[in-house]
């Protein structure tokens, strides 16, 4: 994700979830889970590497 998002030339900030509590804490009030990768996208979340999907958000 983070080598897309590079590629893509689309800014993000990354929060490792393994290291900070509070990162944990946020990703499973607002995504209901605690899997990665997840992006949040004007309000929107997106869970696991998807090119596609991507593609269609960013377009």
């Amino acid at each position: 994700m983070k080598e897309y998002l590079s590629r893509q030339g689309i800014s993000f900030t990354e929060k490792d979830i393994s290291s900070d509590e509070n990162a944990l804490e946020e990703m499973g009030r607002l995504a209901g889970q605690t899997a990665v990768p997840t992006l949040l996208v004007d309000g929107r979340i997106i869970v696991g590497f998807d090119e596609n999907r991507l593609r269609k958000v960013f377009n």
